[in-house]
Order: C-alpha cells, then structure tokens, then sequence
C-alpha cells in the first residue's frame, strides 16, 4: 500500500504575507485592463443558428440595398463563416465548416431573383446556387482553415509540457 504525503492546501483567496524590505516601492494601482473583442462559446448546434440567421439578415440586406446582387451577398458571407468558425466552442469545432454552406443556402432565397409561382423561385435558388458556387466553397474554405489551426493550436497546446516555476 502506497503512502501519501499530506499537502497543505490554501484557499485560492488567502493572501501570502509578503516580506517587504524598507526601500521596496509599493504599487500604487494596477495596470489598466486591455479591452478585448467578445469570444463567445456557441455550441454546434448555435453556431449553425448563428450563421443561418446572420445570412438571413445579411441577405435581406443586400436585397434592400443591392436587389440581386449575388456578389455582396458572397463578398458577406466570408466574414460571416470566419465568424462562426471563431466563435464556435472547441469541442465542435467540426461542425462550422458545417454549418458554412447550409447557411449560405438558407440566405440566398431573398437575392437568387427567382420569378414566379414556387417553381420559379426553387430555380432561382438552385440557379444561385450552382452560379455562385465559388463564394459557397471560399466560406466553407475559411471555416474548414479556421477550424483545422483551432484544432491544431489546441492539440498543440495538449503536448506542451507544463513549467514548473
């Protein structure tokens, strides 16, 4: 049977003591925080969402201003698969190359141009679809990038061993 030694263990809120020599200046006041941007954790199945719902907006906008213009709608959706790629937690980091084409297939409804009854419209999807395809697979690239040096960085970070100070 293994023996163990017992180790004393401080609460993360007990203060050490410390020595203070006579000439040691104090600090006055701490150094102020740096403003960082928001680094939301959106699950996979938010990151979808997030996306789907971003193309949505992005897409009625790009109606309101550009009517068809199915190259803003493309030129948008690149920072918008960035986006979800980053903000996705790194346990589903899978799922933003994902979710990429699903939501840019859900906006593009609004600027395809599609005439007529449902038919007319399902062609007009399909037909922007199949023309704009490029900016379907740049998104998906970005995201599928992101991910991979997320992934790669975490993996990475798993390896590192710990300094000991």
């Amino acid at each position: 049977m293994e023996h163990y030694r017992a180790r004393s263990v401080r609460h993360p809120r007990e203060q050490i003591p410390r020595q203070q020599t006579p000439g040691a200046a104090r600090p006055t006041k701490p150094a102020p925080a740096r403003r960082r941007l928001p680094r939301p954790r959106l699950t996979g199945l938010g990151g979808g969402l997030f996306a789907c719902v971003a193309m949505a907006v992005v897409a009625g906008i790009v109606w309101l201003l550009f009517d068809t213009s199915l190259f803003a709608y493309g030129l948008l959706f690149l920072p918008v698969a960035a986006t979800t790629a980053l903000w996705v937690r790194p346990a589903d980091l899978i799922t933003a190359p994902i979710s990429a084409p699903i939501a840019f297939a859900v906006g593009v409804w609004p600027v395809s141009g599609g005439s007529g009854g449902i038919g007319g419209q399902l062609m007009g999807i399909v037909s922007a679809l199949s023309l704009h395809a490029g900016w379907l697979y740049a998104g998906t690239v970005v995201a599928a990038l992101i991910a991979l040096v997320r992934k790669a960085v975490l993996i990475g970070k798993r390896r590192m061993p710990r300094r000991v100070v």
